[in-house]
């Protein structure tokens, strides 16, 4: 079948800088896909070293970008996202490190047998070619996302956002740099080029040189690839997740699980949103949580029952009306309810949810169950945190996104969610009749 090529403007004789990337990106996923995994893993050791080596070079490019952004006010969640500190490197090289130990997914015989009439069948993983990636400030998504591709045997097409543009500049220049040591094309991993929203939509559009785009950051964003790309798009979700404390929730662990959740680190996706509370222990348990999440510096969006008890205790509560229930705060807030069972929590989730991870906390079998049965989630945590929802806490080494759809990937994206199949048939002479 004849590759499509991307599609050109009436009268465009030449490429721009995004085709033209794109199309040494397929010439250098063409190098890569058969290079053996001895190479990928040497390139991935050599980004880990060239990563710590260039530590204070990252540090300087992104104070950049953490001065532009806190000079045009941006939240602080988010600069908190855009910051590399040489904890945070060492971190990310750890993860990659990690990336180097895991199972190799390119070839892996997925399914075999023998025909009757004697072919030999094998379904065989393979990468899925160019990948895309369209994300918002984190700029440790750009080497996470090098590192699973490079692993899983495909290039990679970075657009980070203009916030990071300098961190993810002097990123990808350390990532070309440790490519090209171990003997791979340095164009495998590239910066798209320029930063206007028109480079954007050209990528958007590369259909036939990208093979997939997967995008990463607010509601908006995601909203804008998934309904206006003509490449194949792996949706990513926002993370408006729940914590349902059960009426037979041990009330200490319900107390660690929720504070973590919430505040361990509130500006990311798999941070908890709202907490759901059974009014069978509310009377007990609103008190305290109040007194734990105000400690740890969360302010409390709450209905009526919420409000009251925070009065009782002399803790500012604020109403909480429908734009709270479906917030992504991405900060030390919370939405919080008191609901009369398990099965109206699950209502609430049902409603209000983006599918991303949903937390129970109780010691009753049969109602974590229920819970885990009724709602529908990429991620459903029994008696623990949120934020475990991430590829590294999973064991996938670091992750490309996290899905919330239903088609080829959801949850972690690791190794084998970067790849796709193909079927490999061998016969002696065979002919259909």
């Amino acid at each position: 079948m004849r590759r499509m090529s991307a599609p050109q403007t009436s009268g465009q004789t030449t490429d721009t800088p995004v085709v033209a990337a794109a199309r040494r990106a397929q010439t250098a996923a063409a190098a890569l896909a058969p290079a053996p995994r001895s190479t990928r893993d040497a390139a991935l050791e050599a980004i880990a070293r060239a990563l710590t080596d260039g530590t204070e070079a990252i540090v300087a490019a992104n104070a950049d970008d953490i001065a532009r952004a806190r000079a045009a006010g941006t939240p602080e969640s988010i600069v908190d996202r855009l910051t590399l500190t040489p904890e945070r490197i060492e971190r990310i090289a750890a993860d990659v490190r990690d990336v180097v130990g895991l199972p190799d997914p390119v070839g892996q015989v997925q399914r075999g047998s023998t025909l009757p009439n004697g072919l030999e069948l094998r379904q065989i993983r393979v990468p899925l070619g160019v990948v895309g990636i369209v994300y918002e400030a984190r700029p440790n998504v750009t080497v996470d996302a090098a590192a699973l591709c490079l692993k899983s045997g495909n290039a990679v097409l970075l657009r980070g956002s203009s916030s990071a543009h300098a961190s993810n500049t002097a990123l990808v220049a350390v990532l070309r740099d440790a490519v090209q040591e171990a003997g791979l094309p340095a164009d495998v991993v590239q910066l798209v080029p320029g930063e206007s929203r028109e480079s954007v939509t050209e990528l958007m559009r590369a259909r036939g040189l990208v093979d997939v785009l997967i995008p990463r950051g607010g509601a908006s964003l995601i909203r804008t690839v998934v309904e206006g790309s003509t490449v194949p798009v792996i949706e990513t979700g926002t993370g408006n997740c729940h914590v349902y404390i059960d009426e037979a929730a041990d009330l200490d662990s319900a107390l660690e699980i929720l504070v973590n959740s919430k505040a361990q680190r509130p500006s990311v996706c798999n941070a908890a949103e709202t907490v759901l509370v059974h009014a069978g222990i509310a009377d007990t348990f609103l008190p305290r949580a109040l007194d734990a999440l105000t400690a740890a510096g969360v302010t409390v969006h709450g209905d009526d029952a919420w409000q009251k008890a925070g009065e009782a205790a002399g803790t500012k509560v604020l109403p909480a009306g429908e734009q709270d229930w479906a917030e992504e705060y991405l900060s030390y807030d919370i939405a919080a309810a008191v609901v009369p069972s398990l099965d109206a929590a699950v209502e609430h989730i049902r409603t209000w949810s983006s599918g991303h991870t949903e937390a129970v906390v109780t010691r009753d079998t049969a109602a974590a169950r229920r819970f885990t049965a009724l709602v529908d989630a990429a991620a459903v945590m029994v008696n623990a945190s949120t934020r475990f929802t991430d590829g590294s806490q999973f064991g996938f080494g670091a992750e490309i996104g996290i899905s919330t759809q239903k088609l080829h990937a959801r949850g972690p994206m690791g190794l084998p969610e970067l790849t796709s199949t193909k079927y490999v048939i061998t016969g002696e002479g065979h002919v259909r009749g």
